[in-house]
């Protein structure tokens, strides 16, 4: 039969419909001599010339409506229940012509004939495309992956027609939670509950679990994921239904389901005038604009379509990255937003009042920092001079030019640093705390949270990319918590926020409970449909097809085993439930301005010692490992150790 199947694939669009004419040509025939039949019992009609032109008739009314009500250019291997609606037009056309033609011409046709014709017409002219839709499909089905398809509502009917056409995958059954629906036979697969899973799956060989409930809540998710993960079946999912209604994804684009998917939580309702309150109809810069935080809230800031919008950012790609798309968005949603790319660093003041200036911003974002605890760590200098000192640089010519509002956006790594990192980032909080209160018109803020998912760098990421490669995924220690919260609800916290800022405020966002990254490693592992195996080898090779080794590989400079929000135990909540606002201690400006000084000659001296000394001195509850390196990199030290000597003397 396959050969005779490539054969119909090969032939013309015409050709094609030209087998369906003659083949419902001959269904019509038939049915109409049935129908005879039935009716008069004998085959005597056969002789009465006059039947023949009121067939003929019929036969060719018949033809006429279902090539005009679309049958015929409907693809046979594609048809769906949407084609019995013209198939039943067409049949009460024939028996309309039938009826009308018999009794025109005296044919001698009893009344009811034309009724059972058309009945006949319709099943064989419907039951042909569906008999044929199954012949084409089968011997293509045999070479997909087996797959369960979880959802049989109307995005799960989608998929699963889609699938039908396509080359990839081959449903075998399919699940719902709801009890009206079980049991019903859907498209010739039948409904059935959760709990049948595992038998399905070892009855019909199924790789892979496809997840069509686009609307289904992060709770009802996992707890899903969570049945599914110990049967070593690939998980995966379809993309939001918003996307696929406005043709950026279609229904078939499926992709595994990530972690994201599982620890991020249902955002709640914004608050609409926070979100535009500092934003709307006015000029916004956000510094590291490129950034995984910045990017996004550059996209969030755009929907509350302010005036302009200044991208800063000192990387040449990331700033071409985020613009090219923001100005999609603003070409397509035609927001009349103006976009004004500007490289630069943050510690460049005379570059940043130039901005400030020659825009009049009045918001200012400033996610611009260094963020990754190691690479900080082996690079002091430039983490302090782009963290604490491009933090004060930025924030002092914001209040110079005007600016109304500053929002810093900090890390929970800033709560007891044991860091390099952590600690600028605390100090940079000092910062506008001081300048808060000695210059009052600027109303600056901090807002304080932890990890957000998918970030670069960040453990997810990796994770996925070891999982890919075979493994072995690392994990520093099994203990190891942190909290996660997803870039999109990170960055919409953040601008409410800032518009609820009178001052000097240090906003914590609500990260939901830590999670254990030995967990998480054990949970993506399971949801590529592969087996966690622990190791006490960091670079152990694949010892076993389909088990991915996790490696415990101690903790990095820098790193802590769990991460806090606040440094005091004093909380008070904010008119928006994931928002609190906390006391924190601050420094007068005076004397931060006379420890910055000192600090900035430690930079310039190299003296990576004193810099720690400097850091302890300070009120941030600074406390570096026992073991940690008391030098940045060494290839430069002594350079420009003897070159701050020799600038010193001069």
């Amino acid at each position: 039969m396959k050969p005779h199947k490539r054969q119909l694939s090969q032939l013309r669009r015409s050709q094609k419909v030209a087998i369906q004419l003659l083949c419902d040509t001959a269904v019509i025939i038939a049915a109409f001599i049935a129908a005879m039949l039935l009716r008069l019992d004998e085959a005597a009609f056969q002789n009465r010339p006059e039947v023949w032109p009121a067939l003929a008739i019929a036969l060719i009314s018949t033809l006429l409506a279902l090539n005009f009500l679309g049958v015929y250019s409907t693809l046979v291997r594609f048809v769906t229940g949407k084609i019995l609606m013209p198939v039943v037009k067409a049949s009460l056309v024939g028996i309309a012509a039938l009826y009308l033609a018999g009794f025109a011409l005296e044919g001698g046709i009893p009344r009811s004939v034309p009724i059972m014709f058309g009945v006949m017409v319709f099943l064989g002219i419907g039951g042909s495309r569906f008999v044929a839709r199954t012949l084409l499909r089968q011997p293509i089905q045999r070479h997909r992956r087996p797959v369960i398809i979880y959802g049989a509502g109307e995005a799960g009917l989608q998929l699963l027609n889609s699938l039908f056409h396509g080359k990839d995958y081959a449903p075998v059954a399919l699940i719902d939670d709801e009890p009206s629906l079980q049991g019903l036979t859907i498209s010739g697969l039948r409904v059935h509950s959760a709990e049948r899973i595992a038998e399905l799956v070892e009855a019909t060989g199924a790789q892979a679990v496809l997840l069509a409930m686009p609307r289904l809540s992060r709770e009802k998710r996992r707890e899903i994921v969570a049945g599914l993960e110990d049967m070593q079946l690939e998980i995966k999912t379809i993309p939001p239904i918003a996307n696929v209604i406005n043709g950026t994804a279609k229904i078939t684009q499926l992709r595994n389901v990530r972690a994201e998917d599982l620890l991020g939580r249902d955002p709640i309702e914004p608050i609409a005038d926070l979100l535009g309150r500092n934003i709307a109809g006015k000029t916004v810069m956000v510094s590291g604009a490129g950034g995984s935080i910045g990017s996004e809230l550059c996209r969030q800031i755009m929907s509350q379509r302010p005036a302009k919008l200044i991208l800063f950012e000192i990387s040449e790609f990331a700033l071409y990255t985020i613009e090219t798309e923001l100005a999609g968005i603003a070409a397509q949603s035609e927001l009349g937003v103006e976009i004004i790319p500007v490289l630069g660093s943050v510690q460049d003041s005379q570059r940043v009042e130039a901005v400030l200036k020659s825009f009049a911003v009045n918001t200012i974002y400033h996610a611009a920092a260094y963020k990754h605890v190691p690479l900080v760590e082996d690079n002091i200098i430039e983490g302090i001079r782009n963290n604490i000192y491009g933090t004060y640089a930025i924030a002092c010519e914001a209040n110079k030019c005007g600016v109304e509002h500053f929002i810093l956006i900090s890390t929970d790594k800033a709560v007891r640093p044991t860091n390099i990192m952590g600690a600028t980032k605390r100090i940079a909080e000092l910062v506008c705390q001081a300048l808060s209160r000695e210059y009052p018109n600027t109303v600056f803020s901090m807002v304080r949270f932890g990890n957000v998912l998918g970030s670069s760098g960040s453990v997810i990421p990796k994770f996925r990319a070891q999982i890919e490669m075979g493994g072995p995924i690392t994990v520093t220690h099994v203990d190891i918590t942190r909290y996660f919260m997803t870039i999109p609800e990170a960055s919409q916290l953040v601008i409410q926020a800032g518009a609820m800022a009178r001052g000097g405020d240090v906003f914590i966002l609500d990260m939901g409970d830590p999670v254990k990254i030995m967990d998480l490693a054990i949970e993506m592992i399971k949801l590529h449909g592969l087996v966690p195996s622990l190791s006490e080898q960091s670079h152990q090779p694949l010892q076993q097809e389909g088990v991915i080794p996790i490696c415990v590989t101690g903790l990095r400079k820098g790193e802590k085993l769990f991460e806090e929000l606040l440094i005091g135990n004093n909380p008070s909540p904010t008119i928006h439930p994931r928002i609190m606002s906390a006391s924190e201690r601050s420094l007068p400006i005076a004397d931060l301005v006379d420890t910055l000084k000192r600090l900035g000659q430690a930079c310039e001296e190299y003296d990576v010692a004193k810099i720690r000394s400097i850091l302890k001195e300070l009120p941030i509850d600074y406390m570096p490992a026992a073991d940690a390196d008391p030098t940045d990199l060494d290839w430069g030290r002594d350079e420009i150790g003897q070159h701050a000597v020799l600038k010193q003397a001069s």
